[in-house]
């Protein structure tokens, strides 16, 4: 038999769509506009989450650090929000972090085009001199 889904892994769902939407329809701030929720992490005892974002045009989290400050100073909006929308007993505590994995991939995938098109061209270098 399968492994659980597990109650944090439930809440930690819930929270990544419910504060994606929030922070899409509620917040007005122009700094978030292009931010997308990737991951909740909730502790054991559902007292604190962790909410990794990505925000387009973003890659590291030194270009990032002015989102971040917007997402945590309305840490204690979006939980009020949540709890008026959500039948959880108690909401955790939010504290957002940059997402840098997803600019890494795209770096990573650079990487391999690149290699890939270096081995193409000393291929087809090879077969000109045969």
């Amino acid at each position: 038999m399968g492994r659980e889904y597990s109650r944090t892994d439930r809440v930690a769902d819930h929270l990544r769509q419910e504060l994606a939407q929030l922070i899409q329809l509620q917040m007005r701030d122009p700094r978030v506009d292009m931010v997308s929720i990737t991951d909740v992490e909730v502790s054991k005892d559902l007292a604190h989450a962790r909410v990794f974002y990505t925000a387009l045009g973003k890659d590291s989290v030194e270009d990032a650090r002015d989102v971040t400050a917007t997402l945590n100073r309305a840490a204690g909006f979006l939980r009020s929000q949540l709890s008026k929308d959500s039948t959880l007993r108690t909401v955790p505590a939010l504290q957002f972090r940059f997402d840098a994995s997803v600019g890494r991939g795209r770096y990573m995938e650079d990487l391999i085009e690149r290699a890939v098109e270096r081995d193409r061209d000393n291929a087809d270098g090879d077969q000109v001199k045969d």
